[in-house]
């Protein structure tokens, strides 16, 4: 499949086998925690079907003029691929394997410089080549540190600002949910997170929370039992002291 913008012309190939992918480390150790913590409330809540993708620094290639390029954003959501998962073990072509990713994710680190390139030369910036090559319709740049986090919606073939609702969440439609950022502690880091809210506003919660919650409804439970076997004890004392021997 091929296609035209600006002067690019776009083929989805894919990589292939022998290609030397980059061996780059993540910015920072939060990063895979960031990505972890979204793909497990999604997996948890169902949202997550037997061929939906989830990458994390992982490639996400197109050809433009018979040269790869390979980006590999913090975080995306592709929600249907129609290859084995074999076939995109190393890296991820849309169109020819599956769907356009539906939301990418940068947690910006050090610089800004790349999340934000718009370089249209090749190789494209990544803004570039979310916007102009990919077409994702959802952009996130997200700020861990501080709890920035900025929407870009496609209209018109680029990319808007959006603004929050009143609850400060933005509306994902394709994923039929909102993202926001909320404070909590996972994997020993206390700080910001990205969390996803249901139509209804009901947080995602992650497995760790479910389990509080397990254990927060047990230890309801065995108090309400106790409470009814005092409950049971006086009402048997009671009983007694009216010469009354209660039945077993």
């Amino acid at each position: 499949m091929t296609t035209l913008t600006q002067d690019y012309q776009i083929t989805w190939e894919k990589l292939p086998d022998d290609y030397k992918l980059p061996d780059d480390p993540v910015d920072n150790i939060n990063q895979p925690a960031l990505a972890a913590a979204l793909t497990e409330s999604l997996q948890l809540a169902g949202k997550i079907s037997a061929n939906t993708l989830t990458t994390t620094n992982y490639g996400i290639c197109a050809t433009l003029n018979n040269k790869m390029v390979i980006k590999a954003p913090d975080w995306a959501f592709i929600a249907k691929i129609n290859v084995s998962r074999e076939e995109v073990t190393r890296s991820y072509t849309p169109q020819l394997q599956g769907d356009i990713p539906v939301i990418v994710m940068e947690f910006v680190s050090d610089t800004q410089e790349t999340e934000y390139s718009i370089k249209a030369t090749y190789p494209p910036g990544k803004w570039f080549f979310y916007e102009r090559i990919l077409k994702v319709p959802n952009y996130i740049i997200f700020e861990p540190d501080s709890g920035s986090l900025e929407m870009y919606r496609l209209t018109t073939e680029q990319y808007i600002l959006q603004e929050p609702d009143e609850n400060q969440r933005y509306w994902i439609a394709e994923m039929n949910l909102y993202l926001g950022v909320s404070q909590g502690t996972r994997e020993n880091r206390a700080g910001k997170w990205l969390r996803w809210w249901d139509e209804q506003g009901n947080l995602l919660p992650w497995g760790s929370e479910l389990a509080q919650q397990e254990h927060e409804r047990a230890e309801q439970e065995r108090q309400r039992a106790e409470q009814e076997r005092q409950r049971a004890e006086r009402l048997a004392a009671q009983l007694r002291a009216a010469g009354i021997e209660p039945e077993d």
